[in-house]
């Protein structure tokens, strides 16, 4: 692994280490962010997959009303019935934090409370297939906006899963390795000092009482002379 060498000083290894203190505790926490937004972010797939099967089974049956009301009335009955739509649907968008992911909530809410309000027309000159679409379509509803609400959530939660994953790559195969391996050089460059120093400091004691070794031989023998 190719790194740039530190300078070894204590000052250096001290804020390495506090370096690394640091980054063990993020890639900890980012690990168990990253768990918890995939178990919240599978509970959302199997909702998902639950959602369309029940969807795509309501549209199909609303497809099969409409076909049917269009089999016994005319274009032009069908046309005026549905020309001019009695209901209103009013929609609001928020969101709501998972595990720092934005994700969408969806509420709705109808002009009226009237469960009768969904049909445009009289019930004199349609079909009762055409009710039956129309209440299919008003009952489905629901679940059309909750998998809009989970499908934008799941792929939200995605992306915010592979950034969290390549975070969690990026300290546990760079970052730290790289730290730990700078720590490592230090420490040893200063042992290594140490040791030099402390050699020097024995080479240097023995000069010292060598020469004081002299000055007393020296002396002894200036005396012995006198």
């Amino acid at each position: 692994m190719a790194t740039t060498l530190p300078n070894p000083t204590r000052m250096e290894l001290t804020r390495l280490k506090r370096k690394l203190t640091t980054a063990l505790r993020g890639h900890k926490l980012l690990k168990d962010k990253r768990d918890e937004l995939m178990r919240q972010f599978l509970d959302l797939v199997r909702e998902n997959k639950a959602l369309r099967e029940r969807v795509e089974a309501g549209l199909a049956q609303c497809n099969q009303n409409f076909v049917l009301a269009r089999a016994g009335m005319s274009d032009e009955e069908l046309n005026t019935a549905m020309m001019a739509p009695k209901q209103e649907v009013l929609l609001e968008a928020d969101s709501r934090n998972v595990m720092s992911v934005d994700v969408p909530v969806f509420r709705y809410k109808t002009r009226t409370s009237d469960p009768a309000d969904i049909y445009a027309y009289g019930f004199a000159f349609t079909s009762a297939d055409l009710d039956d679409a129309v209440q299919s379509l008003a009952d489905l509803l629901p679940d059309l906006l909750r998998l809009a609400e989970v499908e934008k959530s799941c792929q939200l939660m995605a992306a915010e899963i592979e950034k969290t994953r390549r975070r969690v790559n990026a300290l546990e195969h760079v970052m730290i390795p790289e730290t730990q391996q700078q720590i490592r050089y230090i420490t040893m460059k200063l042992d290594e000092n140490e040791r030099s120093t402390q050699t020097r400091l024995m080479k240097v004691k023995d000069m010292m009482l060598e020469q004081t070794h002299h000055y007393r031989e020296k002396n002894e023998e200036k005396y012995a002379a006198g």
